[in-house]
Protein backbone atom coordinates (compact mmCIF):
# COMPACT_ATOMS: atom_id res chain seq x y z
CA UNK A 1 0.00 0.00 0.00
CA UNK A 2 1.25 3.31 -1.09
CA UNK A 3 -0.10 7.02 -0.52
CA UNK A 4 0.91 10.34 -2.19
CA UNK A 5 1.19 12.04 0.76
CA UNK A 6 -1.44 14.01 3.52
CA UNK A 7 -4.59 13.37 2.54
CA UNK A 8 -5.73 17.09 3.21
CA UNK A 9 -3.05 19.46 1.70
CA UNK A 10 -3.88 22.28 -0.65
CA UNK A 11 -2.29 23.88 -3.35
CA UNK A 12 -2.10 27.50 -3.84
CA UNK A 13 -4.13 27.24 -7.33
CA UNK A 14 -7.06 25.31 -8.23
CA UNK A 15 -5.99 25.16 -11.85
CA UNK A 16 -3.74 22.09 -12.28
CA UNK A 17 -0.37 21.96 -14.30
CA UNK A 18 -0.95 20.59 -17.91
CA UNK A 19 1.43 18.00 -18.78
CA UNK A 20 3.30 17.34 -22.28
CA UNK A 21 1.12 15.47 -24.83
CA UNK A 22 2.66 12.34 -25.86
CA UNK A 23 4.84 12.75 -28.99
CA UNK A 24 3.22 10.49 -31.13
CA UNK A 25 -0.52 9.47 -31.74
CA UNK A 26 -0.59 5.81 -30.85
CA UNK A 27 -2.79 3.76 -33.15
CA UNK A 28 -5.91 1.79 -32.30
CA UNK A 29 -6.52 -1.74 -32.87
CA UNK A 30 -8.95 -4.69 -31.25
CA UNK A 31 -6.28 -7.52 -29.91
CA UNK A 32 -5.95 -9.36 -27.09
CA UNK A 33 -4.14 -7.98 -23.61
CA UNK A 34 -3.99 -9.65 -20.53
CA UNK A 35 -3.94 -8.31 -16.85
CA UNK A 36 -0.30 -7.62 -16.37
CA UNK A 37 -0.55 -5.22 -19.71
CA UNK A 38 -4.02 -3.65 -19.25
CA UNK A 39 -2.44 -2.50 -15.49
CA UNK A 40 0.58 -1.24 -16.89
CA UNK A 41 -0.83 0.56 -19.55
CA UNK A 42 -3.48 2.06 -17.99
CA UNK A 43 -1.47 3.35 -15.09
CA UNK A 44 0.54 4.94 -17.64
CA UNK A 45 -2.43 6.52 -19.69
CA UNK A 46 -3.99 8.18 -16.38
CA UNK A 47 -0.68 9.51 -14.96
CA UNK A 48 -0.31 11.07 -18.36
CA UNK A 49 -3.42 12.57 -19.09
CA UNK A 50 -5.05 12.81 -15.35
CA UNK A 51 -4.36 16.62 -15.88
CA UNK A 52 -6.40 16.99 -19.27
CA UNK A 53 -9.09 14.90 -17.72
CA UNK A 54 -9.64 17.27 -14.93
CA UNK A 55 -9.71 20.20 -16.35
CA UNK A 56 -11.58 19.14 -19.48
CA UNK A 57 -14.28 17.46 -16.68
CA UNK A 58 -13.68 18.84 -13.37
CA UNK A 59 -16.59 21.61 -13.88
CA UNK A 60 -18.82 18.73 -14.47
CA UNK A 61 -17.89 16.55 -12.37
CA UNK A 62 -17.51 18.95 -9.40
CA UNK A 63 -14.87 18.93 -6.62
CA UNK A 64 -17.53 17.16 -3.96
CA UNK A 65 -20.69 15.88 -6.29
CA UNK A 66 -20.86 12.08 -6.59
CA UNK A 67 -22.30 11.27 -10.40
CA UNK A 68 -22.18 7.85 -11.75
CA UNK A 69 -21.52 8.96 -15.56
CA UNK A 70 -22.18 11.65 -18.21
CA UNK A 71 -25.55 11.24 -17.99
CA UNK A 72 -25.16 13.78 -14.74
CA UNK A 73 -27.07 10.66 -12.40
CA UNK A 74 -26.28 12.04 -8.64
CA UNK A 75 -26.17 10.08 -5.94
CA UNK A 76 -28.27 12.90 -4.00
CA UNK A 77 -31.17 11.29 -5.87
CA UNK A 78 -30.12 7.95 -6.83
CA UNK A 79 -29.68 6.78 -3.29
CA UNK A 80 -27.85 3.70 -5.04
CA UNK A 81 -25.46 3.23 -2.03
CA UNK A 82 -28.60 4.25 0.58
CA UNK A 83 -30.53 6.82 1.94
CA UNK A 84 -27.65 9.18 2.84
CA UNK A 85 -28.73 10.15 6.57
CA UNK A 86 -27.61 6.44 6.63
CA UNK A 87 -24.44 6.45 5.50
CA UNK A 88 -22.87 8.37 8.80
CA UNK A 89 -20.16 6.49 10.39
CA UNK A 90 -20.12 3.50 7.26
CA UNK A 91 -16.78 2.48 6.35
CA UNK A 92 -16.27 2.93 1.98
CA UNK A 93 -14.11 2.19 -0.33
CA UNK A 94 -14.19 3.99 -3.62
CA UNK A 95 -12.24 2.24 -6.40
CA UNK A 96 -11.05 4.12 -9.28
CA UNK A 97 -11.52 7.75 -7.43
CA UNK A 98 -9.46 10.07 -9.98
CA UNK A 99 -9.70 13.14 -8.11
CA UNK A 100 -11.62 11.78 -5.02
CA UNK A 101 -15.31 13.86 -5.79
CA UNK A 102 -17.14 10.98 -4.94
CA UNK A 103 -15.11 10.48 -1.93
CA UNK A 104 -15.35 13.77 -0.91
CA UNK A 105 -19.70 13.83 -1.62
CA UNK A 106 -19.03 10.71 1.36
CA UNK A 107 -17.36 12.42 3.44
CA UNK A 108 -19.69 15.27 3.90
CA UNK A 109 -22.46 12.80 4.31
CA UNK A 110 -20.23 11.74 7.33
CA UNK A 111 -19.18 8.18 5.84
CA UNK A 112 -15.53 7.27 6.55
CA UNK A 113 -14.62 7.00 3.06
CA UNK A 114 -11.09 5.51 1.48
CA UNK A 115 -10.46 6.61 -1.91
CA UNK A 116 -8.28 4.06 -4.00
CA UNK A 117 -7.09 4.53 -7.62
CA UNK A 118 -4.75 3.00 -9.86
CA UNK A 119 -2.99 6.50 -11.07
CA UNK A 120 -0.21 8.52 -8.46
CA UNK A 121 -1.35 11.59 -11.16
CA UNK A 122 -5.00 11.67 -10.03
CA UNK A 123 -4.73 10.81 -6.68
CA UNK A 124 -2.47 14.61 -6.65
CA UNK A 125 -5.51 16.25 -8.17
CA UNK A 126 -7.35 14.84 -5.17
CA UNK A 127 -4.54 16.32 -2.89
CA UNK A 128 -4.65 19.63 -4.28
CA UNK A 129 -8.71 19.64 -3.97
CA UNK A 130 -8.45 19.03 -0.52
CA UNK A 131 -9.74 16.43 1.73
CA UNK A 132 -9.67 14.54 5.12
CA UNK A 133 -9.61 11.03 4.14
CA UNK A 134 -7.01 8.61 2.95
CA UNK A 135 -5.90 8.29 -0.39
CA UNK A 136 -4.57 4.96 -1.63
CA UNK A 137 -2.52 4.46 -4.97
CA UNK A 138 -3.19 0.59 -5.84
CA UNK A 139 -4.12 -1.83 -8.56
CA UNK A 140 -7.98 -3.14 -7.80
CA UNK A 141 -7.00 -6.65 -8.49
CA UNK A 142 -4.73 -6.27 -5.55
CA UNK A 143 -6.61 -4.38 -2.66
CA UNK A 144 -4.26 -3.53 0.60
CA UNK A 145 -6.83 -3.76 3.19
CA UNK A 146 -7.83 -6.43 5.26
CA UNK A 147 -10.99 -9.25 5.45
CA UNK A 148 -14.01 -7.11 6.21
CA UNK A 149 -12.89 -3.69 6.33
CA UNK A 150 -15.79 -1.85 4.30
CA UNK A 151 -19.44 -1.57 4.82
CA UNK A 152 -19.91 -0.53 1.24
CA UNK A 153 -17.71 -0.57 -2.28
CA UNK A 154 -18.19 2.27 -4.77
CA UNK A 155 -16.87 3.11 -8.52
CA UNK A 156 -18.20 5.23 -10.93
CA UNK A 157 -16.70 4.45 -14.30
CA UNK A 158 -13.25 3.19 -11.88
CA UNK A 159 -11.25 0.21 -12.43
CA UNK A 160 -13.95 -2.83 -14.16
CA UNK A 161 -14.19 -1.63 -17.35
CA UNK A 162 -10.11 -1.49 -17.57
CA UNK A 163 -9.60 -4.75 -16.45
CA UNK A 164 -8.58 -7.96 -17.95
CA UNK A 165 -9.98 -9.90 -15.35
CA UNK A 166 -13.32 -8.27 -13.95
CA UNK A 167 -14.17 -11.44 -11.23
CA UNK A 168 -10.57 -10.81 -9.97
CA UNK A 169 -11.51 -7.28 -8.83
CA UNK A 170 -15.02 -8.10 -7.89
CA UNK A 171 -13.66 -11.01 -5.68
CA UNK A 172 -11.55 -8.76 -4.05
CA UNK A 173 -14.26 -6.15 -3.09
CA UNK A 174 -15.77 -9.03 -1.76
CA UNK A 175 -13.22 -9.81 0.54
CA UNK A 176 -12.65 -6.42 1.76
CA UNK A 177 -16.33 -6.06 2.27
CA UNK A 178 -18.36 -6.92 5.37
CA UNK A 179 -21.25 -9.66 5.36
CA UNK A 180 -24.13 -7.57 3.57
CA UNK A 181 -21.83 -4.89 2.40
CA UNK A 182 -23.60 -3.12 -0.38
CA UNK A 183 -21.54 -2.68 -4.11
CA UNK A 184 -22.25 -0.36 -6.44
CA UNK A 185 -20.24 0.26 -10.08
CA UNK A 186 -20.72 2.05 -13.11
CA UNK A 187 -19.64 0.99 -16.53
CA UNK A 188 -19.93 1.64 -20.12
CA UNK A 189 -23.20 0.58 -21.66
CA UNK A 190 -22.57 -3.13 -23.09
CA UNK A 191 -23.97 -1.88 -26.15
CA UNK A 192 -22.37 0.88 -26.47
CA UNK A 193 -19.21 -1.70 -28.51
CA UNK A 194 -21.23 -1.92 -31.08
CA UNK A 195 -21.73 1.59 -32.17
CA UNK A 196 -18.64 4.15 -33.20
CA UNK A 197 -17.48 5.85 -30.31
CA UNK A 198 -18.68 9.34 -31.83
CA UNK A 199 -21.58 11.83 -30.24
CA UNK A 200 -23.37 12.94 -33.53
CA UNK A 201 -25.06 10.99 -35.98
CA UNK A 202 -22.36 8.48 -37.54
CA UNK A 203 -22.41 6.92 -33.93
CA UNK A 204 -25.85 5.99 -34.42
CA UNK A 205 -25.31 3.32 -37.01
CA UNK A 206 -24.23 -0.10 -35.74
CA UNK A 207 -20.59 -1.13 -36.84
CA UNK A 208 -19.16 -3.94 -34.95
CA UNK A 209 -20.65 -7.17 -33.55
CA UNK A 210 -21.58 -6.66 -29.96
CA UNK A 211 -20.23 -10.47 -28.99
CA UNK A 212 -16.98 -9.40 -29.95
CA UNK A 213 -15.44 -9.51 -26.96
CA UNK A 214 -11.81 -8.24 -28.18
CA UNK A 215 -10.44 -5.51 -26.30
CA UNK A 216 -10.06 -2.33 -27.39
CA UNK A 217 -5.86 -1.50 -27.37
CA UNK A 218 -3.95 2.00 -27.87
CA UNK A 219 -0.45 0.84 -28.63
CA UNK A 220 2.90 2.93 -29.45
CA UNK A 221 5.05 2.17 -32.46
CA UNK A 222 6.53 -0.61 -30.96
CA UNK A 223 3.34 -2.52 -30.08
CA UNK A 224 3.40 -2.12 -26.98
CA UNK A 225 -0.29 -1.16 -25.28
CA UNK A 226 -0.45 2.58 -24.04
CA UNK A 227 -4.22 2.29 -23.32
CA UNK A 228 -6.62 -0.84 -23.35
CA UNK A 229 -10.37 -1.17 -22.02
CA UNK A 230 -11.95 -4.40 -22.30
CA UNK A 231 -15.67 -5.30 -23.67
CA UNK A 232 -18.26 -7.31 -21.64
CA UNK A 233 -21.99 -8.07 -22.62
CA UNK A 234 -24.54 -7.47 -20.23
CA UNK A 235 -25.04 -10.87 -19.67
CA UNK A 236 -20.86 -11.28 -18.83
CA UNK A 237 -21.33 -8.67 -16.34
CA UNK A 238 -24.23 -10.06 -14.48
CA UNK A 239 -22.41 -13.10 -14.65
CA UNK A 240 -19.56 -12.21 -12.95
CA UNK A 241 -21.03 -10.59 -10.20
CA UNK A 242 -22.54 -13.51 -9.09
CA UNK A 243 -19.60 -15.83 -9.85
CA UNK A 244 -17.93 -13.67 -7.60
CA UNK A 245 -20.27 -14.01 -4.87
CA UNK A 246 -22.75 -10.69 -5.08
CA UNK A 247 -26.42 -10.94 -5.12
CA UNK A 248 -27.38 -8.46 -8.18
CA UNK A 249 -30.16 -6.14 -6.30
CA UNK A 250 -30.41 -3.84 -9.28
CA UNK A 251 -29.72 -2.99 -12.62
CA UNK A 252 -29.99 1.16 -13.57
CA UNK A 253 -29.76 2.20 -16.98
CA UNK A 254 -29.94 6.20 -16.63
CA UNK A 255 -31.53 8.09 -18.67
CA UNK A 256 -30.43 11.49 -20.60
CA UNK A 257 -32.06 14.32 -18.79
CA UNK A 258 -33.03 17.67 -20.17
CA UNK A 259 -30.82 19.86 -18.35
CA UNK A 260 -27.55 17.96 -19.57
CA UNK A 261 -27.00 19.62 -23.09
CA UNK A 262 -23.36 18.74 -22.55
CA UNK A 263 -20.92 16.01 -24.66
CA UNK A 264 -18.54 13.94 -23.32
CA UNK A 265 -16.57 11.49 -26.08
CA UNK A 266 -19.25 9.75 -27.48
CA UNK A 267 -21.99 10.87 -25.05
CA UNK A 268 -24.29 13.60 -26.15
CA UNK A 269 -27.84 14.75 -25.96
CA UNK A 270 -28.45 12.84 -29.24
CA UNK A 271 -27.41 9.65 -28.46
CA UNK A 272 -28.30 9.52 -24.82
CA UNK A 273 -31.60 9.93 -26.12
CA UNK A 274 -31.91 6.84 -28.06
CA UNK A 275 -29.71 4.53 -26.96
CA UNK A 276 -28.06 3.97 -23.24
CA UNK A 277 -24.69 5.17 -22.36
CA UNK A 278 -24.05 3.76 -18.75
CA UNK A 279 -24.70 0.80 -16.69
CA UNK A 280 -25.00 0.84 -12.85
CA UNK A 281 -25.20 -2.64 -10.89
CA UNK A 282 -25.80 -2.51 -7.75
CA UNK A 283 -24.95 -5.81 -5.86
CA UNK A 284 -24.91 -7.31 -2.17
CA UNK A 285 -22.19 -9.37 -0.69
CA UNK A 286 -23.48 -13.13 -0.39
Amino acid sequence: MTSPGPAGRKSTTREPIIQEPEASEPEATRRTAGATESSRANRGWWDRNADEYQVEHGTFLGDDRFVWGPEGLDEVEAELLGPPEELKGRDVLEIGAGAAQCSRWLAAQGARPVALDISHRQLQHALRIGGSFPLVCADAGALPFADGSFDLACSAYGALPFVADPRQVLREVRRVLRPGGRLVFSVTHPIRWAFPDEPGPEGLTVSASYFDRTPYVEQDEEGRAVYVEHHRTLGDRVRDVVASGFRLVDLVEPEWPAWNTSEWGGWSPLRGNLIPGTAVFVCERG
